[in-house]
């Protein structure tokens, strides 16, 4: 096995190589990085900070392959490194937060051996929420930005205010693991090859009854499982059950009556209710449902309650939550399936990311699938599709009396008379002029 080393100190970096299992030596860099651009553009100057970095430590070992890279943030033409100290941490954080920026991230790879350099570079564009000065404070708090480009990590605590990104998601945490694959690839240098594999094994494509389309899925359903089961316990670090198993009786019995109807039965389904005040619930990786006991309180009988279960079994069913955990947070995934600890700290928080990317909601056309597939289970296991309607209508009436929290059930759905249509599409039933229109907001009466 070849020498690898990583000349970099940056602690993502090397959490990325740990995670993938490769074997490496960490040899950070004395190069001094080129701070401005000197008629360079963005991505000539990280793909020149990347190379002086792999050199300087090419120059110090007798063989191998070294990977060095350099990352740079640009907003409004203005490039934004490591911060110099917590003052400036905190104005550039707060800059950053309200516009969106470009991430550049320059890879240099030397094969000292066969005397061969290849450098090559990845940008992604990120849009954060508007952070407050105590909001800041809070996360630096928690997370230390001097040794972060930009000062924030999105495989951490920032995964919170970090709205989308647009591009690589590895090239935000510090290391652009397709780009770097290719490059070594384009050098002959094996040392991904097996990673890659372990990482395709559990890789397919299948047809999916829900979306009556091909599926290409990175995780098997024992590792879709696995993810479940990780999150499932930093949910209920978070929610504790209710205490109250009457609720909890009426719940687990309505869902395992949708589930006996639902189109997947390769996944065991939990029914769990949580007690908190939030209207909400939401679906994890492998078969488990949430519903927060806020929401339980407003459905008027078993049709509403059934509607709602059997809306979150149609996501599992899409395999909409790991597709969209595929897509936005695959640092967090692969730190779940590798991890030897499920307890271990690292694991929760990747699991509260995932978490939170999960509650925020899925797409418009997820959601309306979702709604389709509601109104079939509820039918076919006994209960009054009209459910759902009634349901959805006594959402729109409390989205236009109060404003929606930040995790509640109707804040990032589609507008609800678009929701109504699909399910009175599915239903059967004759539409009105107002299905066809979105009326969500109103006065307030």
């Amino acid at each position: 096995m070849r020498k690898i080393y990583l000349a970099s100190g940056s602690r993502a970096r090397k959490k990325i190589l740990d995670i993938l299992g490769l074997k490496f030596t960490v040899l950070p860099s004395r190069a001094e990085e080129k701070a401005g651009r000197r008629g360079l553009s963005y991505a000539q100057l990280v793909q020149t900070n990347a190379l002086r970095k792999a050199q300087e430590v090419a120059g110090r070992v007798s063989g191998g392959v070294i990977i060095a890279a350099d990352t740079i943030v640009v907003q409004d033409g203005r490039i934004f490194g490591k911060p110099r100290d917590m003052a400036d941490a905190r104005a550039m954080l707060k800059r950053l937060s309200r516009k969106p920026q470009w991430l550049y991230t320059g890879i240099a790879v030397v094969d000292k051996d066969r005397n061969k350099t290849r450098t090559s570079y990845e940008k992604t564009k990120v849009y954060m929420d508007a952070l407050s000065d105590s909001q800041i404070d809070r996360y630096f708090g928690r997370v230390s930005p001097l040794d972060k480009a930009g000062s924030f990590d999105i495989q951490g605590k920032g995964a919170f205010f970090i709205r989308r990104i647009e591009g690589c998601f590895y090239n935000v945490v510090g290391l652009p693991l397709r780009r770097l694959y290719l490059m070594l690839k384009e050098l002959d240098i094996k040392i991904f090859v097996l990673l890659f594999c372990l990482i395709a094994a559990g890789c397919s494509t299948e047809y999916n009854i829900a979306t009556g389309k091909e599926d290409s899925l990175w995780y098997s359903t024992d590792r879709e499982v696995r993810i479940g089961q990780v999150i499932s316990k930093q949910v209920e670090k978070e929610y504790k059950p209710v205490d109250d198993p009457l609720i909890q009786k009426r719940t687990e019995d309505i869902g395992k009556k949708i589930a006996a109807v639902c189109d997947r039965k390769d996944v065991d389904y939990t029914f769990r209710v949580l007690n908190d005040d939030e209207v909400n619930a939401f679906s994890l990786p492998g078969g488990y449902v949430y519903v927060f006991k806020g929401l339980i309180d407003k459905v008027s009988g078993d049709d509403e309650l059934a509607a709602v279960l059997a809306h979150e079994v149609g996501h599992i069913v899409a395999r909409h939550s790991v597709k969209k955990l595929q897509a936005a947070t695959g640092y967090s995934l692969l730190r779940i399936v590798f991890a030897q600890s499920p307890g271990a700290a690292a694991v929760g928080t990747a699991a509260d990311a995932a978490f939170t990317e999960l509650i925020m909601g899925y797409s418009r056309e997820d959601e309306l699938l979702a709604d389709q597939l509601a109104s079939r289970y509820t039918k076919l296991a006994g209960y009054n599709p009209e459910g759902m309607v009634t349901f959805l209508k006594k959402l729109q009436d409390i989205s236009r009396r109060k404003p929606s929290r930040e995790r509640s059930y109707y804040r990032t759905h589609p507008y609800v008379p678009d929701r109504i249509r699909i399910v009175k599409e599915e239903m059967g039933k004759e539409m009105d002029f107002k299905d066809f229109i979105n009326i969500q907001d109103k006065a307030h009466q």
